[in-house]
């Protein structure tokens, strides 16, 4: 079965997520990722955990697909493999420690005329210039610069969100970057530089609480897992114990879930429930009073009432009732891949029916094949190893 990326081959120097996720996301479809790491240690996202039969988390998510080739980028002798690799490459990603890829002369500035064609896109935490440029910058940390932190959690305290989405932004945005470059190459014949950063992602992401707080404005209040303007939308205990999250959008909605689920029509018109202003700014009063009438009725009645008023609710669930999800699993969502540990399951990617989902790269595994393919015999790959090159 052909895929849209075959044929299309990326060289990545990559670490942690925001990058090898991108990169993984063009090897779904198709695209030939060859990902250089270290010699000995190779990507440090390897050792941050060992939940996966021994494997970390976050590497066998971000990291199928790949091949991985053990090159120490700055030993005399990986610039000639480097080179071999980039004439034939279409995609050159990094997220290299800032500045790092112009030392190496790995930069689009340095590239673009010997190779025209190579799409070079720079993942980093603040961009290419500016004075946070040389900032570390770990999701934890832009998550906190975006502004993000700042309205999300309870009154009392921000928190962070319990994935790393500051890369995850990053990486999404430079996924996309990198199609409309190889369909923009396809009209022009050309290559060209994407510079995403981590800030300017989370920020894109925060474009309503911004507006919310337009022209100094206050911004939303930190509201735990309820909405912070809507009302009520957000988590409420059940009878048995359970928690049902529920979202209410227009007074429509309002109407009904006061006369259908809480069987208490006189709320409709309340005078301080009578618009999602009024609620949102009497929402203690009003949680009150719905959680003392779901206290009459365990989850799973406060969800059927919910579902036969057409209101919008949800479970919350664990990681374990993800793993066991109906609906996932009635859509087949779930695929295996290989890893070095042995077959573990994964997620099909969203809106695909047929990804690449190859293996889960040991390091170095494809060391000696990729170098073989560049010309290089096996004798001079014994010397590159022992000189600590590869």
């Amino acid at each position: 079965m052909t895929r849209p990326l075959e044929g299309i081959t990326v060289i990545s120097l990559e670490q942690a997520i925001a990058a090898p996720f991108c990169t993984r996301q063009l090897a779904d479809l198709g695209a030939r990722v060859i990902k250089i790491e270290r010699p000995g240690a190779g990507d440090f996202a390897r050792a941050y955990d060992d939940r996966v039969h021994g494997l970390s988390s976050h590497f066998v998510w971000t990291n199928r697909g790949k091949e991985s080739l053990t090159l120490d980028v700055k030993h005399e002798g990986a610039g000639p493999v480097l080179d071999a690799l980039l004439a034939r490459a279409d995609v050159l990603v990094q997220n290299l420690a800032p500045g790092a890829a112009a030392r190496l002369g790995l930069d689009h500035a340095a590239l673009s005329e010997r190779f025209p064609r190579l799409i070079v896109c720079d993942i980093s935490g603040y961009g290419a210039d500016g004075p946070y440029r040389d900032k570390k910058a770990y999701d934890l940390l832009v998550q906190s610069e975006s502004g993000f932190v700042s309205v999300t959690g309870t009154p009392e305290e921000g928190v962070k969100a319990g994935a790393s989405i500051a890369d995850i932004a990053a990486g999404m945005y430079a996924y996309t970057n990198i199609l409309a470059a190889l369909l923009e190459r396809g009209q022009t014949g050309r290559g060209k530089r994407i510079d995403i950063s981590m800030l300017e992602s989370m920020v894109e992401w925060m474009s309503f609480p911004l507006y919310y707080a337009f022209d100094g404005a206050s911004p939303p209040p930190r509201a735990g897992a309820s909405h912070a303007t809507i009302y009520p939308y957000g988590p409420f205990p059940t009878g048995d114990g359970k928690t049902v999250m529920l979202g209410l959008q227009n007074e429509r909605e309002w109407a009904v879930f006061c006369e259908s689920v809480l069987q208490q029509p006189e709320l409709i018109s309340h005078p301080d429930y009578a618009s999602n202003s009024l609620r949102s700014a009497n929402r203690a009063a009003l949680r009150e009073r719905i959680v003392a009438a779901f206290s009459q009725w365990s989850a799973e009645e406060v969800g059927a009432r919910l579902d036969a008023a057409k209101i919008a609710n949800a479970q919350v669930n664990t990681m374990a009732d993800v793993w066991a999800h109906p609906q996932l699993a009635a859509r087949q969502r779930w695929r295996q891949v290989d890893t070095p540990a042995g077959a573990i399951p994964a997620l099909l990617p969203p809106g695909m029916t047929d990804a690449r989902m190859d293996p889960v790269p040991a390091l170095g595994q494809h060391t000696d094949a990729i170098l073989a393919e560049l010309g290089i015999a096996g004798e001079q790959i014994a010397a590159m190893r022992a000189a600590g090159a590869v």
